[in-house]
């Protein structure tokens, strides 16, 4: 536990003038008062006190809030009463260490009455003295960071009420470092999975591309030299938690998802803030709508910055945040800013708002007379400004993230109202469905019968629970035209070889095939997922075998005009049985892409230069070559294992390389020639099957999108 003297000494390093003797007194008060009770983990208990103590002490905090933190739980858990704590510590100290135990006593698991009455009492409490709040912040801080001596029932309550109240007015208090620290300490609570699995991918990450940090970060600090601008160049990857949430919002998977690293450079003047920006985007190529300039507009807490995010080293996005380092000091220690002590004198910073200023007029919004669940829902509009709750025509209240449309606003209501949506009247007005809803507003949805959801739908609707519905219904709605036209591809494949596609045959083709169902092989017969031919062969292997020879690789694509050459694109590697499109090179003849690939946004707009193909039926040569990405444990003979497996598949190893090698694992691209692409997921799904292989994938690279493959 820290001593009185650890303590003295950490205040005395800022605040040289402080009342060494008043914190003495309230240090060993607070030590007596405690005596005998012990914390869940067998501590002292006034442990905690003093801990919460050096937290502000840490945001060089006066003297008053320094005893308050010391005395917080005294009245409450102790015999010390209100009067006595005045008579020794002043009233202000009492009225603090008061204030304090009221937010405390704040419940967030009962009846909504009680909850919006602990809601007063938290801003009239917060309204008469900012301190109060702050203590408690530095309190919950504390808990949360010595959780896991709790039981684990409490544990969820601690940290539910924690993410839910304690984080979100951190941060609305201007004390983002706080904030997320509280958010993650929450997220290990509430989802560890979640939380270890950011932590692994971190880790691989780092492993295959080394410290990105410390490499953007000397590049930055290169160019800034070369301007002659001085400035400090500080850069981190973000909390597992801010990862975890963007990748819920955006329904992206860690790989797919761009700025996870942030960078801030601290200039000495506000115009050195725009020549930093001029040689950033002069540096990197800007992100388009991902600039914001909070300078010449700060936010109502007195932040400061400018935010733009660039195209780093490989691709990947960065954001940069610019400002000086008196806007860092209020972007950082938010409200702290109006109680922290340097050498003795309390700190003025021009930037700094009176965030009192804030509460008192949320406060005056708050009409006292109102009944307890309008001033319930009043705050939660005022609190939560990364959430918008919108009112239904009969005055229920529905809660969705920032940015919602009235598509999200349908389905939260009920899916059956979400899928038949054709409008929405905004108080009393019509909108389109794209329109981006705010807080307070009421929000009717029209709908029509028959009415079915739009592809285009996914694009505006925001929350996971729209978009899945979304692509459930459209993917339904696919399926059934797929299972028609899936039947008749197979009744086509069966009489090719003289039998019939009885349900009795197709029923036994399902199982053999280890799907699920006849309708789910049909629909992907359909889609093209798989070929009548590979349905056939699941009963009747000798007769496709039979059937003639190998399609030789110049007339594996039909759709070509006679004489026509055609390529495999070397940036997708389409394989037969995955469906195909053609664009017409000159000098090259016809370049063969998968439908999917990244590269055919370059032809929108050329559309005389597409060609519709498809893959010829039968039994293709094992020629086409996939690149594999493996990654694999280095141990003695892993790598001719994996080779044999290749080659048990009849699949033959055209190329290797290696990509890294490590004292623990390999990393290389692994080219292999393969039939088509079911022979491809036979070989994929035998490496999967090896312990001995960490990670593999298929691997697809869009700088050769200009190039075919010669030779196919």
């Amino acid at each position: 536990m820290t001593t009185a003297d650890d303590l003295i000494a950490l205040v005395r390093a800022y605040n040289p003038r402080t009342n060494e003797q008043l914190l003495r007194d309230a240090y060993a008060f607070g030590d007596a008062m405690h005596e005998g009770q012990l914390r869940h983990s067998g501590e002292k208990y006034f442990t905690h006190p003093v801990a919460v103590t050096v937290i502000l002490a840490e945001q060089q905090m006066d003297d008053a809030t320094l005893v308050t933190a010391l005395l917080h739980d005294t009245i409450e858990d102790t015999k010390a009463s209100f009067a006595e704590v005045e008579k020794r510590f002043t009233r202000e100290i009492a009225e603090l260490v008061d204030g304090v135990t009221k937010l405390t006593n704040l419940q967030l698991n009962s009846r909504e009455t009680k909850q919006a009455e602990n809601f007063r009492k938290l801003f009239m409490a917060t309204s008469r003295d900012l301190r109060v709040t702050l203590v408690k912040l530095a309190d919950r801080l504390h808990n949360m960071r010595t959780i896991k001596s709790m039981r684990p029932d409490k544990q969820g309550q601690k940290a539910r009420e924690t993410m839910e109240i304690f984080a979100p007015l951190a941060g609305r208090m201007g004390m983002q470092w706080m904030r997320e620290e509280l958010e993650d300490l929450a997220f290990r609570v509430l989802n560890p999975e979640g939380r270890n699995s950011i932590i692994r991918r971190y880790i691989t990450l780092e492993r295959e591309t080394g410290d990105v940090v410390q490499k953007i970060t000397a590049d930055m600090r290169v160019e800034l030299d070369k301007a002659g601008i001085f400035a400090e160049v500080m850069g981190r990857a973000k909390k597992p938690y801010s990862i975890w949430r963007k990748m819920q919002e955006k329904e992206l998977s860690f790989s797919r998802l761009s700025d996870i690293y942030g960078f801030r450079i601290l200039t000495a003047t506000e115009a050195d803030c725009y020549r930093v920006l001029g040689v950033i985007h002069q540096r990197w190529r800007a992100v388009p709508g991902r600039f914001k300039d909070y300078i010449s507009q700060p936010k109502s807490n007195g932040y400061r910055s400018i935010h733009t995010t660039v195209s780093g080293r490989d691709g990947k996005r960065v954001e940069v945040q610019i400002r000086t380092r008196e806007m860092h000091e209020v972007a950082e220690t938010g409200v702290a800013a109006h109680w922290s002590y340097r050498n003795g004198e309390r700190v003025e910073n021009r930037f700094a708002v009176d965030p009192v200023q804030w509460i008192n007029q949320l406060t005056e919004r708050l009409d006292k007379e109102q009944g307890h669940e309008e001033f319930l829902e009043a705050v939660k509009l005022e609190m939560y400004q990364d959430q918008v709750f919108c009112f239904t025509p009969k005055g229920d209240v529905i809660k969705l993230p920032r940015g919602a449309t009235p598509i999200d606003f349908a389905y939260a209501i009920h899916t059956r109202i979400g899928s038949a949506i054709v409008g929405a009247r905004v108080d009393g007005l019509r909108v389109p469905l794209w329109t981006r809803l705010k807080n307070g507003q009421s929000v009717e949805a029209m709908t029509a019968e028959g009415q079915t959801p739009q592809a285009t739908w996914i694009d505006i609707a925001v929350t996971g629970r729209a978009k899945t519905a979304i692509r459930r219904s459209l993917k339904e709605e696919d399926r059934d035209r797929f299972v028609k036209l899936g039947r008749e591809l197979a009744r086509v494949a069966f009489e090719h070889v003289g039998k019939k596609s009885t349900d009795k045959a197709l029923s036994t083709a399902a199982k053999a095939l280890a799907i699920e169902s006849v309708d789910e092989m049909l629909a992907q017969l359909g889609s093209a997922e798989i070929t009548g031919r590979y349905v056939v062969a699941a009963i009747y292997p000798e007769l496709t075998e039979k059937e003639g020879d190998k399609i030789a690789p110049n007339r594996a694509v039909v759709g070509l005009s006679p004489n026509q050459k055609h390529q495999r694109a070397r940036c997708c590697q389409p394989v037969p049985g995955e469906r195909i499109v053609g664009i017409t090179h000159r000098g090259e003849g016809v370049i063969v892409h998968s439908m999917d690939c990244n590269a055919l946004i370059h032809f929108e707009d050329q559309p005389e230069r597409w060609i519709d193909l498809r893959w010829q039926d039968g039994v293709h040569d094992a020629v086409n070559a996939v690149t594999l990405d493996l990654t694999i444990t280095n141990d003695a003979g892993v790598l001719g294992r994996i080779c044999t497996l290749i080659g048990e598949q009849t699949a033959n190893i055209s190329d290797l390389r290696f990509i890294e090698r490590k004292p623990d694992y390999f990393r290389l691209m692994m080219d292999i020639d393969v039939r088509d692409v079911q022979h491809f997921h036979r070989v994929q799904t035998a490496l999967e099957a090896d312990s001995n292989v960490s990670s593999i994938g298929r691997h697809r690279d869009p700088s050769l999108a200009s190039a075919g493959r010669t030779g196919t």
